[in-house]
């Protein structure tokens, strides 16, 4: 019952915003856009929040229809977290999520440009091919998760696919846009000035962001509800910021393009997160993470505010650099780095690599060290389990995330029935007040 309600709260507030986003969409037409009321920019925003709410009730209709289709076709996994390991639970949901914003953003595309629709005279080519280039980047990305789900692709795939798909997104946005100038901030602008030109360094850096964001919400997960929760909480915030500069600020076509492209996303992943809440009746899968984060690059470069989007995936940024030796073996990496669940007690403990620090690379001699030496691992020595001669000390460090830095903190957490995943909140609550203070 207490999970049910739980799903219902994420099904009302997901409404609820939506509807404020509705509302909110009223007021830039008249007062901040132009007098365009009925086919202007405003009412591009409430067909938006249309297509928003259409994804959200379709997704909800089709997940469940397609539970056993996946189960049939052997996309499943088991729950780690659960006490009962014989559920089949269906993964790779999140191409049902993808598909869905696909199919609404195909359908709203004439809606921004309905005030051509009688004289084309104007007509914005530049806007119309970045909102087809950016649904083509993410359709790539969508295409490469769900083949990862199926075929268990290597990291150093993850790595270079992602980069050739940002390709038609950068190439628009040098026709389009071109600025290659940031801006500096206050205290050091008398060093640099107001802003920098850092020509093409720029756009290596909107690639790599393109690559950061497909894999940073994949390395942060593993906890029902935290791949589409820290997403969701990321869409919020985007959609924020965006009202705020179409508001106030003066790049007002950007920060309307990248809110065309994340009000339906936000509908769809509150339906997904309604099914993936603890206990988890379905998997996203590594599909989802990657057209989260390729939706989340797409808005931060075309809607020109890429350094903003970073401050939004500061906890992303935190897991990263924490995750570091282990994602480049370094120190040993296994499998899952997720919490590992205790039946005895209930409760989520951190999960552990185990290693002779005697055999690690300078490198990794090096990060085992610091990490030691900064109190950001808990070290236990392991009793030899090989041959007696064998004196060789053994260690077990916890993974390398956050989730487990926060159960090293706090301590095993409440993670399995009937309780709430606890741990799982957490990366969300650290996102959140990280976002409040980003805005």
């Amino acid at each position: 019952w207490v999970h049910e309600k739980m799903r219902s709260i994420v099904l009302i507030t997901g409404s609820v915003v939506v509807l404020l986003a509705w509302i909110a969409t009223i007021y830039p037409t008249a007062s901040f856009i132009g007098a365009e009321t009925v086919l202007g920019a405003g009412s591009s925003m409430l067909f938006a929040v249309v297509f928003g709410v259409v994804g959200l009730w379709l997704t909800l209709w089709l997940i469940p229809g397609m539970h056993e289709l996946f189960i049939d076709a052997n996309m499943y996994g088991i729950d780690l977290n659960k006490t009962t390991k014989d559920v089949k639970v269906p993964e790779g949901l999140g191409i049902i999520t993808g598909l869905v914003y696909l199919i609404c953003m195909f359908l709203f595309i004439p809606f921004p440009f309905m005030s051509y629709w009688s004289d084309p005279t104007g007509f914005p080519h530049n806007q119309f091919v970045e909102l087809i280039t950016s649904l083509l980047s993410i359709c790539c990305m969508l295409f490469l998760g769900f083949a990862d789900d199926v075929l268990n692709l290597r990291w150093r795939h993850k790595l270079v696919l992602p980069t050739v798909a940002s390709l038609p997104l950068l190439m628009v946005y040098f026709v389009n846009i071109s600025s290659t100038a940031i801006t500096v901030p206050i205290p050091l602008r008398y060093l640099f000035g107001p802003f920098v030109d850092l020509s093409v360094l720029y756009y290596v850096y909107m690639g790599m962001l393109a690559v950061f964001c497909t894999n940073a919400i994949n390395i942060l997960a593993g906890i029902n509800g935290v791949e589409a929760g820290q997403s969701l909480v990321i869409a919020l915030s985007i959609m924020v910021h965006n009202l705020i500069q179409i508001y106030t600020g003066p790049i007002v076509d950007n920060n309307l393009f990248s809110f065309y492209l994340i009000v339906p996303f936000i509908g769809v992943t509150i339906a997904l997160l309604y099914y993936n809440w603890y206990p988890s009746r379905v998997f996203v899968g590594d599909t989802y993470c990657y057209f989260a984060g390729m939706t989340f690059a797409v808005v931060g470069i075309l809607g020109h505010f890429s350094k903003t989007m970073l401050l939004f995936f500061i906890p992303q940024v935190f897991n990263f650099i924490y995750s570091t030796p282990q994602l480049f073996h370094f120190i040993p990496c296994p499998r899952h780095r997720m919490p590992k669940f205790n039946p005895k007690t209930g409760l989520l403990e951190m999960s552990r690599a185990e290693f002779k620090p005697s055999e690690l690379g300078t490198l990794g001699r090096l990060s085992y060290t610091l990490l030691r030496a900064l109190g950001m691992v808990n070290v236990v020595a392991v009793p030899h389990k090989g041959k007696a001669t064998d004196t060789t000390p053994v260690v077990s460090i916890n993974n390398l995330t956050i989730i487990n830095a926060v159960l090293r903190v706090t301590g095993p957490s409440e993670g399995g029935p009937p309780h709430t995943a606890c741990a799982a909140t957490d990366p969300r609550g650290m996102q959140r007040l990280r976002l409040c203070h980003s805005l």
